[in-house]
C-alpha cells in the first residue's frame, strides 16, 4: 500500500512518517500535511485539522501535523530528524491517534475540542489518553513506551517539559499495561 497517498511529508522525516502511517491504514485516503516548523510553543508535535476544511463537508476534512524542526534541550538543540527512528515513529504515531479521534468528531465538536483543550487540563489528559489508546490498538505500544521513556529520562530536556509530560500524558508503565491487556483480550 502507498502510505504516502494524500500526504505531504518532508524528505528528512519521510521514512519515519511512512512507517507510522503504515499502522493506520484507515488514514490512507485522509489528506495530512506534515510541516517542520522552526518552533512550536511548549510542544514538539501537534496534530490539528486544517481550519478551512472545517467549513465544508466532513468527508473533505484535512489535517496538519506540525513538527518542531529542532528538538530543544537545556543547553543545545538537535535537528528532529536526528532522533532515533523508534522515538519519531512513536511520537508521530501518537499524533496520528489524535487524527483518528478528530475523524470521528463533527466539525462543531472539533471547534469545542479546541476551546476545551486550551482551557481544561482534565480535557487534555482525556484526549491524550484517547490518542495513545488509538496508537496502542494499532500495535504502536512499544514505540510509545520508547518515546515516553526517552522524554522522561532524557537528562538534557528541560524539567518543566518533563513535568508537563508526566502530568498530562499516559505513563510508559500504563502503556505497557494497556498492551498487556490488549494481548490477553486477543488470545
Amino acid at each position: 500500500m502507498n502510505w504516502g497517498h494524500h500526504k505531504v511529508i518532508p524528505s528528512s522525516i519521510e521514512q519515519d512518517v511512512l512507517t507510522a502511517l503504515s499502522f493506520y491504514p484507515e488514514l490512507n485516503q485522509t489528506p495530512i500535511r506534515f510541516v517542520l516548523k522552526p518552533r512550536i510553543r511548549s510542544s514538539v508535535m501537534q496534530a490539528q485539522p486544517v481550519f478551512g476544511s472545517l467549513l465544508g463537508n466532513r468527508q473533505h476534512r484535512a489535517y496538519q501535523i506540525n513538527i518542531s524542526a529542532l528538538f530543544t534541550l537545556t543547553h543545545t538543540a538537535i535537528p528532529i530528524h536526528q532522533l532515533p527512528s523508534e522515538i519519531m515513529i512513536g511520537w508521530i504515531g501518537h499524533e496520528l491517534g489524535h487524527i483518528m479521534d478528530y475523524e470521528r468528531r463533527s466539525n462543531w465538536d472539533l471547534v469545542r475540542f479546541g476551546f476545551s483543550y486550551v482551557f481544561s487540563t482534565e480535557y487534555v489528559r482525556k484526549v491524550e489518553r484517547i490518542a495513545d489508546t488509538f496508537a496502542v490498538e494499532r500495535d504502536l505500544g512499544p514505540y510509545l513506551v520508547a518515546t515516553k521513556r526517552f522524554i522522561l529520562n532524557h537528562a538534557e530536556l528541560p524539567q518543566a517539559y518533563k513535568d508537563k509530560i508526566a502530568r498530562l500524558y499516559v505513563s510508559p508503565e500504563e502503556i505497557v499495561e494497556q498492551v498487556r491487556k490488549l494481548e490477553q483480550a486477543e488470545r
